[in-house]
């Protein structure tokens, strides 16, 4: 229905549309709720005045094979005396301008701690960072993604300092319980006691924290706090992003005598969130940060209208896994247990980002002893573990916290060997080709190693892996063309050019999982007009294998051509001899690829 209708403004039109919408999901948030009076107060934060305002059109993928992002925290790279923003900027443009279509620049607010994610203003750009001209510019060149900070808030908020002085706004923005509440059903990421006490002007009040003190889960059953995110979402609309992370979003709503997580009103708050923000700016995407295990985190994508795309959480485990035992199985099981995203829906893949490789996404995929098996390997590497509060208060591994280039110095006997360079491209080589849209960090593009300097200054194992390069430093290193830093950035950016001018790797393309063993990890993909297939095989070992052509099946009426060597096949039924770490990209047709030889 809604997409036969036209775009307008004002009381009619899409602005009727959208309220008709906004009342049906408050009915489920808030039964009690006058749903009427709520959505036009919710529709006004959304900027529903704006002529704008539309009705979006329903299974669109908004995102091609030409989309990549870069993952950085807004001061990656430095240089003295010019705000950090404006560094991101140059850098982007003179290393990755025709590798990325986007970025996600990680918190980029006043906060108190962790890095970001403990938001003291959600509508300031961090003075230590830049302003918002420096956000708009670099959305101006780049789809940028922001993080909605929704879960928690600063303890060092304004709506905080409210909270203790019991006056609004913020007086009952904070999830408040009785102290002797059994909280024992809860699921906690974080090892730190659930409920802190604080004092307020009313005496000592226990307030729910589930990442830590700092961090004070914010309360939706006050609708007023929904308000306050609507008109947050509104204002970064205002600025030029694009895509919307929804950090933490998993936790949302509590209600006691539950784990307090995947809660039916926290995927309602979702859809109404996209809803609003979909007739607002119709290519708009949101994007769910639930680090949980794969079949909970498939739940968010609902029937297609809940969130845009979600984060391939046990694909960093699976992955680090695969290359460091020489073994494929648990990986090719997952993929072919991996349902296709609905058209209007992708997965973003990645292998790392600021935080650690996540642990809860392999549960039920890789066994307690292959994990231990990984982490002491990992361990061997430089790596620390972070460690979460099981129900009954036994601490188990939640993530491992290393950089990536360092997690693939060996395989899994622990002893470093001389295909680093090697595993980390074919790990990444393997993320390319999947289905959906790859999402690269900052220092797996650098090749940036542990900083276990930052670790010690900070206390926090993930500031391993947050290193911050002096732009001049950083230049010198790239500028040596043999280092491991511009050989990797270099391999890296090539890839990316390769793959997005290649049809069959649409985020919604045609993918099957192949079995040509353990060693061999492959997959094919196919362009949605059939016109293109690509045969992805990689050897995950650090010993050369032998492919059959046969066991892959190349149609013989069609010329065939390795993309990322340009090396044309002509025995089809021959052989391969894949290097250790070597991948292939078997096509049919390449699209915009100069390679020797190649009739495109």
């Amino acid at each position: 229905m809604s997409a036969t209708l036209p775009p307008g403004n004002g009381r009619g039109g899409a602005r009727g549309e959208l309220l008709a919408r906004v009342q049906q999901h408050l009915s489920v948030i808030y039964p009690e709720l006058d749903a009427i009076t709520w959505g036009h107060r919710l529709i006004e934060a959304i900027g529903g005045d704006s002529d704008a305002l539309s009705v979006p059109q329903p299974f669109v993928n908004h995102w091609d094979e030409r989309d990549a992002l870069i993952i950085t925290y807004g001061n990656s790279v430095t240089r003295e005396g010019e705000a950090p923003l404006q560094t991101l900027r140059r850098f982007l443009n003179e290393h990755l301008s025709g590798a990325v279509s986007g970025v996600h620049i990680l918190p980029f607010f006043p906060y108190s701690s962790d890095d970001g994610f403990a938001v003291i203003n959600y509508l300031q750009v961090n003075d230590a960072l830049g302003d918002w001209e420096d956000i708009r510019e670099i959305a101006e060149e780049f789809d940028l993604m922001s993080d909605l900070v929704i879960n928690h808030a600063s303890a060092r908020s304004g709506w905080f300092e409210n909270f203790k002085k019991r006056v609004d706004p913020g007086l009952s923005y904070f999830v408040e319980v009785d102290p002797d509440t059994d909280v024992s059903m809860v699921v906690r990421p974080r090892p730190s006691p659930l409920l802190q006490t604080v004092q307020t002007l009313d005496g000592e009040r226990t307030v729910w924290c589930t990442f830590g003190p700092d961090q004070v889960d914010l309360n939706f059953a006050n609708p007023q706090v929904l308000w306050e995110f609507v008109n947050i979402l509104g204002r970064y609309l205002d600025v030029g992003v694009r895509t919307l992370r929804m950090d933490a979003v998993a936790f949302l709503w509590k209600e006691i005598g539950t784990p307090c997580i995947h809660l039916r009103r926290t995927h309602e708050i979702i859809k109404l969130l996209r809803t609003l923000a979909e007739f607002r700016r119709p290519d708009v995407l949101v994007i769910t940060e639930t680090n949980v295990p794969n079949r909970d985190n498939l739940t968010y994508f609902g029937n297609a209208n809940e969130a845009h795309a979600i984060y391939n959480f046990s694909l960093p485990p699976l992955l680090v896994h695969t290359m460091l035992s020489g073994n494929c199985r648990h990986l090719k099981t997952w993929m072919m247990s991996m349902p296709p995203a609905q058209h209007g829906t992708t997965y973003l893949n990645f292998i790392a980002s600021h935080d650690g490789i996540g642990l809860r996404p392999a549960e039920g995929l890789l066994s307690d002893d292959e994990l231990g098996s990984m982490i002491d390997a990992l361990r061997a590497y430089g790596a620390e573990v972070s460690m979460r509060a099981g129900p009954d208060g036994a601490l188990k591994p939640y993530e491992v916290n290393i950089s990536l280039i360092d997690a693939m110095a060996g395989t899994a006997a622990g002893q470093r060997d001389r295909w680093q360079f090697e595993r980390f491209i074919c790990m990444h080589l393997i993320m390319l080709g999947l289905e959906g849209i790859p999402a690269i960090y900052v220092h797996s593009f650098l090749a940036t190693p542990n900083d276990h300097d930052l670790f010690a200054r900070s206390g926090r194992a993930r500031s391993i892996n947050r290193h911050q390069w002096p732009e001049d430093e950083l230049a010198e290193r790239l500028s040596d063309g043999r280092s491991l830093h511009a050989r990797v950035l270099r391999e890296l950016s090539r890839s990316l050019a390769i793959r997005r001018r290649q049809p069959a790797f649409h985020p919604n393309a045609t993918q099957f999982t192949l079995h040509l063993g353990l060693e061999l990890f492959a997959y094919f993909r196919q362009s949605t007009d059939r016109s293109q297939s690509i045969f992805c095989v990689y050897n995950v070992t650090d010993r050369p294998q032998v492919l059959s052509l046969a066991d892959v099946n190349l149609i013989s009426t069609d010329q065939w051509i390795d993309l990322l060597s340009g090396r044309e096949i002509e025995a089809l039924a021959g052989e391969m001899t894949l290097a250790p770490y070597q991948g292939i990209w078997l096509s049919n047709r390449a699209f915009g690829v100069a390679l020797p030889g190649l009739r495109a």
